[in-house]
């Protein structure tokens, strides 16, 4: 009798095992659209196939009709040169008009005004100096494009040398005392 309850008891619980499985993965199991995919014959295939072969990749970086100039080079020089290089002035600075130039950080702009180039030293949006400057050649042995750094001239003046895309520059100002 113990074994019929058993065996009663283990087919029931096997029963009950069979329905909680309902509604799986299993249940599509050898059917064709299981997800949805509908089957693709062979000549589809082939179509498919070539269709993308006679199409050229185009770059998705060049804009749709506009014509195409410059490289990716000279994207990035042209961006780079839009930025203006930081100097640090570690002293007082005399200009010829007397005004003196405090020590700090300033962004340096080389522009052209009919011709005579001029070294722009700004603070936020402010102009803080307007030095007059010599246009050269010389690239003051810079590895970069756009740069601006101070050269010890003498013991009584510094060099402020410039440059960018557009020219290079020096300036020679006084040590405030």
């Amino acid at each position: 009798m113990k074994k019929l309850l058993v065996i009663l008891f283990a087919i029931i619980l096997s029963a009950e095992n069979f329905a909680f499985a309902e509604g799986d993965l299993w249940d599509n199991y050898g059917d064709q659209n299981v997800y949805g995919q509908k089957p693709v014959s062979e000549k589809e295939f082939e179509q498919a196939l070539e269709s993308k072969k006679g199409k050229k990749k185009r770059d998705k970086n060049i804009p749709k009709g506009e014509s195409f100039m410059q490289s990716n080079e000279t994207d990035a020089i042209i961006n780079t040169s839009k930025e203006l290089p930081i100097l640090l002035i570690p002293l007082n600075l005399k200009q010829a008009d007397g005004t003196i130039i405090p020590t700090g950080h300033y962004q340096v702009e080389g522009i052209k005004e009919n011709g005579t180039p001029y070294l722009k030293l700004y603070q936020a949006h402010y102009v803080i100096a307007k030095l007059p400057a010599t246009e050269t050649n010389d690239d003051f042995g810079e590895k970069t494009i756009n740069f601006v750094k101070l050269i010890p001239h003498g013991s009584t003046h510094i060099q402020i040398v410039f440059g960018n895309v557009d020219f290079n520059a020096y300036s020679v100002i006084d040590i405030a005392e």
